[in-house]
């Protein structure tokens, strides 16, 4: 019997798709699953909901749960699979620190968990957690696959990957909805089907390098024209990646909101302007917090009067990668894993990028994706710079590389001087308190 661990099942999201999904698998119906979590009241939900879908799948699924940091060795023991969802700090009062103690400064973000500072405070409070994951991996499941949904997704994986022998794998859901969702948003779902694509970059910044439909046709040229008419017509919710089109010549896997705040371009004080004309929602995420949550606890009311929930399999990745690996039925993904060998060939070999990836019974192996267009590299590397830094710093443990990570974060330094940018992490640490490691 297959035994899955899902660390963080207080998640809203994950919990639901990622062990539904697993429920709904042939090969993984009767799978041991232990859900994990230090927070009894969120726990507790998850077990009642999860317990419903398994019940309406034909409750082959076993499910136990495990609460608090002295079980967690015992929901891990034997595992197979170990699924990351975690939050360190939660909404409040990490999530809202990493937004209002900024503002003050001067810098307004959007959803603050991949990079920026949120994405840098957000890591070094994750890390020291994953790597308790880590040794008890090692010791109870060492041949256990580390599957990571936790954002900031390129330094939590990165760090996994280069500092522990724990085999991880990061993943996302930006890159299996990206061409559909652009096709769709630009009226040509006629060119879906058979559709030929190929990705790679980094996690929340890779690119949609080629498209064709069924026949062979390239499908940029007609995309390229109608992005641009529909930015200069519409006010719509993805503005800044049609914007990308136009300026970079290519698209990219995650949202617009998400991309507004990875650069100095959108988000700037002296052109407030720029907010309106690309429809960035500042602030986006502590309202999405609000709302996941209030829709958890309405799922979780609905089982006062049903035993039973629906569940339809997502396209998340982890059941499909789970049962690769179990079946020995080859299966492709876009997977965060170093650039070991220049996978991406003018990225940096320590970085984490997403890319091409196969998985079958001998796990999840990475395919060679080649050189991406330079402008699009130069952008990664933006990114890859902070991630790199704030990796450094939570190894080392030297506030030093805090600051630095957040001088190359393009939308900081774009709007606070050097000073400012050190107040702002000092002032950020000492509000974190206990929830981050000490830094020299």
């Amino acid at each position: 019997m297959i035994k899955i661990a899902f660390m963080g099942a207080g998640s809203t999201v994950f919990a639901r798709n990622v062990l539904g999904d697993c429920m709904c698998a042939p090969a993984l119906r009767d799978s041991e699953i232990a859900l994990y979590d230090i927070d009894g009241e969120r726990l507790k939900q998850s077990d009642a909901i999860l317990g419903a879908i398994n019940r309406g799948l034909g409750g082959k699924a076993r499910i136990r749960s495990y609460l608090g940091v002295e079980n967690r060795g015992a929901a891990l023991k034997d595992a197979d699979f170990v699924v990351n969802t975690i939050q360190v700090g939660g909404y409040d009062p990490c999530t809202i620190t990493d937004f209002e103690i900024p503002k003050k400064y001067g810098l307004r973000q959007t959803i603050a968990d991949t990079l920026g500072i949120g994405g840098i405070m957000r890591a070094l409070r994750t890390i020291p957690v994953m790597e308790e994951f880590a040794r008890d991996i090692e010791e109870v499941c060492p041949d256990a696959w580390f599957l990571n949904y936790t954002n900031p997704m390129a330094m939590l994986s990165g760090y996994m990957q280069t500092y522990t022998g724990v085999k991880t794998a990061g993943l996302c859901h930006s890159v299996q909805v990206c061409s559909e969702h652009l096709l769709k948003s630009l009226g040509m779902e006629d060119k879906l089907e058979g559709r030929i694509e190929r990705i790679a970059g980094i996690n929340h910044m890779a690119w949609l390098l080629e498209i064709r439909d069924a026949a062979g046709k390239d499908l940029y040229p007609e995309i390229r024209k109608r992005a641009a008419e529909k930015n200069r017509t519409e006010k719509h919710g993805d503005m800044v990646r049609f914007d990308y089109i136009e300026k970079l010549g290519y698209y990219c896997t995650e949202s617009s909101e998400h991309n507004a705040e990875y650069n100095p371009f959108y988000i700037k004080a002296k052109y407030p302007e720029l907010i309106e004309r690309f429809n960035i929602p500042l602030d986006e995420y502590p309202r999405r917090c609000v709302n996941q949550i209030a829709g958890w606890k309405e799922e979780y009311g609905k089982l006062a009067n049903q035993s039973t929930l629906p569940h339809e399999r997502s396209q998340e990745y982890a059941s499909y990668i789970i049962e690769a690996i179990v079946s020995g039925v080859p299966y492709k993904i876009g997977g965060n894993v170093l650039n070991t060998g220049g996978l991406i060939e003018n990225l940096p070999r320590e970085a984490c990028v997403e890319v091409p990836c196969l998985v079958d019974k001998n796990g999840v192996t990475p395919c060679h994706a080649g050189r991406l267009p330079v402008q699009l590299a130069a952008m990664n590397m933006g990114n890859i710079n902070v991630q790199l830094l704030t990796l450094e710093a939570a190894h080392t443990r030297k506030r030093e590389h805090i600051y630095h990570a957040a001088m190359m974060d393009g939308h900081t330094a774009a709007e606070l001087s050097l000073d400012d940018i050190r107040s702002m992490v000092d002032e950020l640490i000492a509000a974190h308190g206990g929830l981050l490691p000490k830094f020299h």
